[in-house]
C-alpha cells in the first residue's frame, strides 16, 4: 500500500494499478457534517485535476478532484445511503472511488504522507 495527497486534499491509496480516493481527514474536518455525496459512474473516465465527484455538507459543496486520470473501476455504493461515513472515517470506509490509472507519472508527482502533513501544517 502506497498512500499519496493532493493539495486538494484528496488521498490515494495505491495497490498496483487501482488507486482507491477519497477526501482526507483535514479536507472533512473543513467541511463540516456531510450530508450528500454524488458519485461518478463505474466505466467513467476521469481526468487529472478535473472534477470527479461532489461532497456537500451543511457548509459548502465541494468537487472532488481525480488525482490521477483513468477509469473509474468502482464507487463507494455505500456512500449515498451514509454521507456521514466521509465524516466518520474520511481515510478509510468514507472512499468515493477507484481509479484504474494509466499514467505513473501522476502517482509519482502526489505529496507523500510526510509532505501533505507539512502542507496543511502550513495553512
Amino acid at each position: 500500500m502506497t498512500k499519496r495527497f493532493t493539495e486538494d486534499h484528496e488521498w490515494l491509496d495505491i495497490q498496483g494499478d487501482v488507486a482507491t480516493v477519497g477526501i482526507t481527514t483535514f479536507a472533512q474536518s473543513q467541511l463540516g457534517d456531510v450530508v450528500f455525496v454524488e458519485l461518478p459512474e463505474t466505466g467513467a473516465q476521469v481526468a487529472k485535476g478535473k472534477e470527479a465527484a461532489v461532497v456537500e455538507s451543511v457548509k459548502a459543496a465541494s468537487e472532488v478532484y481525480a488525482p490521477v486520470s483513468g477509469e473509474v473501476v468502482e464507487v463507494n455504493t455505500a456512500l449515498p445511503d451514509a454521507p456521514d461515513t466521509v465524516n466518520s472515517d474520511p481515510e478509510g470506509s468514507g472512499w468515493f472511488m477507484k481509479i484504474r490509472f494509466s499514467d505513473e507519472a501522476e502517482v509519482a508527482s502526489l505529496m507523500d504522507e510526510a509532505a501533505y502533513k507539512a502542507f496543511v501544517d502550513a495553512l
